[in-house]
């Protein structure tokens, strides 16, 4: 299942010109699905995990809610938008209500190996951070292509999608009078997008493959704060329902490498609403 659904979308997403997060895959398809359903055929009532973030059940509306954990700093509430009530109601976050540092305390005290375990900072399955040489090693010949500017020129080849992201200024290999930065991935055409800093500001972005916590459905304009990558700061937004199950999010101030295939969540205060998948960025 983990080859499956973690790394073969891994994989695939970069050759699609995806920036994807293996993280919420694995939450997602791995973690609270199968795993929850063994736990069931082995009678344990619920899944317990060190994820830092908590669950709160809310008697008005009845439902499981989602918030940020009480350290801040560990939080990854934002790895979790993708959890159904099903699942809500059957895991437990024991960490959620204390810091690293105090959980560090409690596994000192009860002998554990593990208390002094260095924090993980990389994919799991791509120790290193080399993504590229990952996909190289596992996934299809890259297809050289175009680099090209918003006019259409060609400026220059690349090397294969799967080594470019939205943002992305090292290893064009391309000279221009100012910096160069890529724009856009254009997998139907094999092709680069590169441009000035300026040409990286959207206003807004498309957001796919939907998933509400708080809410059983946005059907008008909704106040949020917004977060576009793990480590960003929540930003100021509005989100919106299109006509076809999508969602629109406008950012209050143009935000900077909006990258397709990552994820968008959305919050109000320390509370998830849900998130989606960037489809395409709006300028």
């Amino acid at each position: 299942i983990f080859k499956d659904k973690v790394i073969e979308r891994f994989i695939s997403s970069y050759l699609s010109g995806l920036t994807p997060n293996p993280c919420i895959d694995c939450n997602r398809f791995v973690k609270f699905g199968p795993l929850l359903e063994r736990a069931g055929l082995l009678g344990c009532e619920r899944l317990a995990t060190g994820h830092y973030a908590r669950i709160v059940f809310d008697p008005a509306s009845k439902r499981h809610l989602l918030k940020k954990a009480r350290d801040l700093s560990k939080d990854q509430s934002y790895f979790l938008y993708c959890l159904t009530q099903e699942e809500l109601a059957r895991t437990l976050f024991p960490l959620g209500e204390h810091s690293k540092d105090k959980v560090r305390d409690m596994a000192r005290s009860r002998g554990l190996v593990n208390a002094e375990k260095p924090d993980s900072q990389d994919i799991c399955f791509v120790p290193d951070g080399r993504y590229y040489r990952f996909v190289e090693q596992y996934g299809p010949p890259a297809k050289p292509g175009d680099i090209v500017n918003s006019e259409g020129q060609i400026l220059g080849r690349h090397v294969g999608l799967h080594r470019y992201t939205v943002g992305q200024r090292k290893r064009l290999n391309i000279c221009g009078p100012e910096p160069l930065y890529v724009t856009g991935l254009d997998p139907k055409n094999n092709a680069v997008a590169v441009g000035q800093e300026k040409e990286l500001y959207s206003v807004g972005a498309v957001i796919n493959d939907v998933n509400l916590i708080a809410l059983d459905k946005i059907d008008k304009p909704l106040e949020v704060q917004a977060r576009l990558r793990y480590r960003q700061k929540d930003l100021p937004a509005v989100v919106e329902p299109l006509d076809d199950g999508r969602l629109l999010l406008s950012f209050r101030t143009p935000q900077k490498a909006v990258a397709p295939g990552q994820a968008a969540v959305f919050y109000q205060d320390d509370l998830v609403i849900g998130g989606g998948v960037i489809e395409s960025a709006k300028k």
